[in-house]
């Protein structure tokens, strides 16, 4: 029997009622970064419950599903699953349950479409020639990250995954449409903690002292100028102090403190070339205003660079299912996402979901405490990566 468009945008209707609840549950109980337990529990819940097959894995949070283990070629599917440290903002009656947590980026949503793709392709599995891996990853939100573990788990190679697809849901793009770009997407992420040492004193004699804070805003407002004026206004990079920490009371001169930023590029020599001049400025203000200073630059996620080959799919699936005009192009944002992992191993891409719905408030930004997402975006994200995964073994 044909699998067809129309009977994939039929099980994805019977499905949307059951994935909305699954969403729902998840969104009143958001968990954070390599905390996702109850999530994990639900998940390997609901795989067994369709007798999709739980891979064994050695990390405490996220989970595996095979689809017909052994076929080959194997396609994988990967979504995120952790929440943020933010207290929801919104009315809805299904609004998070823990202070100070919320799945505020559409993570929820992106489990729901991932494990509803996952119900349908297991359904249809004795039509499908190949595997199906279904990575339901944790900490994206927390760098590094979980892609590296589960890439170090074997995901990739047992089976040997031949492409992988992603998605992330976008509060700029209408419900039900899509986006896509081939090539860099969104930027390499590199964090990093500072500390600039001084000597500490009395404010009112400051000339036997090395006051810290005076050194640490030469520094802020020197680091600004390698942006623009040392690096190329071509290739976009940017660097942001995100969190600065010092001083005791009103009349003692600090004599430490401390910054944590981010560094984001979108090209590769950038992603060498800025840390290096960091240190350069922070080195030179520090040894000529008499202070020391430890920079320590964390492990970060490279740029996200979709694949052509994968974008094609996903184009030619969609145009299948609403046409053309409903697919825009993806701007490049200097947010990071650690998919960006997987496609350093296997061609892939992630596409952008829209969410907007001005109507019932699906209308705010990313990691707003009032992020709201229209829940019938769930049935066009189904539809399209399960015909997507259709489309690949169509052609090989």
């Amino acid at each position: 029997m044909e699998i067809t468009v129309k009977h994939i945008t039929g099980m994805a209707e019977a499905l949307l009622p059951y994935q909305i609840e699954f969403r729902r549950h998840l969104h009143r109980r958001p968990e954070l970064s390599n905390e996702e337990f109850a999530t994990t529990t639900l998940i390997k819940k609901e795989l067994a419950r369709h007798k999709i097959k739980i891979r064994p894995l050695h990390m405490k949070t996220g989970a595996v599903g095979l689809i017909n283990p052994g076929r080959k070629p194997a396609v994988a599917l990967r979504t995120d699953i952790d929440a943020l440290p933010i207290s929801e903002r919104t009315h809805l009656p299904f609004r998070s349950e823990i202070e100070g947590r919320m799945h505020a980026c559409g993570h929820d949503i992106h489990m729901a479409v991932v494990l509803g793709t996952a119900v349908i392709l297991n359904r249809l599995r004795e039509q499908i020639p190949g595997c199906v891996e279904i990575l339901f990853q944790p900490a994206e939100e927390a760098p590094p990250g979980g892609a590296e573990r589960l890439i170090r788990e074997g995901v990739l190679d047992k089976p040997k995954v031949e492409i992988i697809f992603g998605l992330h849901v976008d509060p700029t793009l209408t419900t039900g449409r899509i986006s896509l770009r081939d090539g860099p997407t969104m930027a390499a992420v590199i964090d990093f903690d500072l500390t600039i040492i001084g000597e500490g004193g009395h404010a009112a004699v400051p000339h036997r002292a090395v006051d810290a804070i005076a050194v640490t805003a030469e520094v802020i407002d020197s680091v600004q100028k390698i942006i623009s004026r040392e690096v190329n206004p071509m290739k976009s990079a940017v660097i942001t102090f995100g969190k600065i920490k010092g001083g005791t009371t009103r009349n003692v001169i600090a004599d430490r403190v401390q910054l944590s930023g981010t560094i984001r590029t979108l090209d590769p020599a950038n992603t060498r070339h800025v840390p290096r001049l960091l240190k350069r400025t922070v080195s030179g203000i520090c040894r000529a205003r008499g202070a020391r200073f430890q920079l320590d630059f964390l492990t970060g996620y490279p740029v996200l660079a979709n694949h052509a080959l994968v974008n094609h799919i996903l184009e030619k699936t969609y145009i299948k299912l609403r046409g053309k005009k409903y697919i825009e192009l993806t701007p490049p944002t200097m947010g990071g996402e650690d998919f960006s992992f997987y496609l350093e191993k296997v061609p892939g891409a992630m596409f952008r979901l829209g969410i907007k719905n001005k109507k019932i408030g699906a209308d705010k930004p990313w990691h707003s405490p009032e992020f709201v997402a229209d829940e019938k975006s769930i049935f066009h994200g189904t539809a399209l990566l399960a015909l997507a995964v259709l489309e690949y073994f169509k052609g090989t």
